[in-house]
């Protein structure tokens, strides 16, 4: 996509974000990767749902703007350093989400693990979910946290804060976020109604890790992880 592509799509993602309660006020943050050495990403201080083309900001990886918009006074988003992690961290990533789901956020606070209960589309389409512990956001130890994290899974969720989503385009990030969301409440009303009664077979989750496998979504060591969490 062209940048003028991408700043369009990134303010339908913020729009689409903010629609569906997966941030509020000014929260959350959207990035793209342009080339080797530059990120598009969304400012701080603006509600994602009323954002502009003409807002998003070029920085380098070191996070210094290269561009800058019409509105003097816009800056990169606060939280960019764990954004601009992941792309040191995984060539192959461009594009990243960081939102604020309820129901996921809520169950990372009650302590209810997403190794709890694994869909076919968890597994296909998302892959291992690790609950990182709580860290100051936009801080160092937020993102070494990340830098750990990100190298073996595409989803993440931080604890009392919200996820984290990456994926090779940023719309496939944001969708990757919609899944995560869904499958907590899905989660959520399994517990309502007395938890899981049975669990897929050891031979099911090998035909659906083998489907991520095709799709080329599955990254190094995560059969093992996969198939460790669903028959612990």
């Amino acid at each position: 996509m062209t940048e003028a592509e991408l700043r369009e799509q990134m303010c339908l993602i913020g729009r689409l974000m903010h629609q569906n309660g997966y941030v509020d006020g000014a929260g959350g943050n959207i990035s793209a990767r342009l080339d080797r050495n530059h990120i598009l990403t969304t400012p701080s201080g603006i509600a994602k749902g009323f954002m502009k083309p003409e807002q998003m900001l070029v920085v380098d990886l070191d996070g210094n703007p290269v561009k800058t918009s019409s509105n003097t006074n816009t800056r990169p988003t606060s939280e960019l350093i764990m954004h601009l992690e992941c792309y040191r961290q995984r060539p192959d990533i461009h594009g990243v989400v960081h939102a604020h789901p309820p129901t996921t956020v809520a169950l990372s606070i009650s302590g209810h693990l997403f190794t709890e209960l694994m869909l076919p589309e968890v597994l296909i389409l998302l892959g291992p979910i690790p609950i990182l512990p709580y860290a100051t956001p936009a801080s160092d130890e937020n993102r070494n946290l990340i830098s750990q994290a990100i190298q073996d899974h595409d989803v993440l969720v931080l604890a009392y804060h919200g996820s984290l989503t990456v994926a090779k385009t940023v719309w496939d990030a944001y969708l990757r976020l919609e899944n995560l969301e869904h499958t907590a409440k899905i989660l959520y009303m399994v517990r309502q109604l007395g938890g899981p009664k049975s669990f897929l077979s050891e031979q099911q989750t090998e035909q659906l890790i083998n489907i991520r496998e095709r799709l080329g979504l599955l990254r190094p060591g995560q059969r093992e992880i996969l198939m460790k969490v669903t028959h612990q």
